[in-house]
């Protein structure tokens, strides 16, 4: 008995890293398969192939495929604001998530709302319908996450 509880506590320890897929529009189809999200790395479609990482999150920095570099940092997110490279400026800000919704900028008006999420779905603007679901995410993601997974989705196909 103790063995046993020994060996649960031991697994129960161990960090599982779940595989995020990300589908277009409301699809569940592996053929349909955007990009993957797995061990902080968003591959394009279902590759398992370190030349087909898009881009990968480390801290709360988006880099270009499997770069390190300070030069390949995409996005520095900071309280929910996603900024270009590794600036910290007002002026580059691209986006500002907040209440499950993405705006231009540092804007908050709903006129400046590039999607929505809801229940994992992606809508384009302030949509709510089926038909504008841009995207669907399959499992749960940090804000860095999403904008990765933004990144590759919108800039990569």
């Amino acid at each position: 008995m103790k063995t046993l509880f020994l060996i649960l506590c031991i697994l129960l320890s161990v960090p599982v890293f779940a595989q995020v897929d990300v589908y277009k529009g409301t699809s569940g189809y592996t053929s349909d398969i955007l990009c993957t999200l797995r061990d902080g790395k968003v591959y394009k479609k279902t590759s398992n192939y370190t030349s087909d990482i898009g881009c990968h999150v480390e801290g709360n920095k988006v880099y270009k495929g499997n770069s390190d570099y300070t030069r390949d940092i995409i996005y520095t997110i900071k309280d929910g604001k996603v900024y270009k490279g590794t600036s910290g400026y007002t002026s580059d800000i691209v986006m500002t998530i907040t209440d499950s919704k993405i705006y231009r900028g540092t804007s908050t008006y709903t006129s400046d709302i590039l999607a929505h999420i809801r229940d994992g779905k992606v809508y384009n603007k302030t949509s709510d319908y089926t038909s504008d679901i841009l995207f669907t995410i399959k499992g749960d993601v940090t804000i860095t996450e999403f904008a990765a997974i933004w990144w590759m989705v919108n800039y990569n196909f």
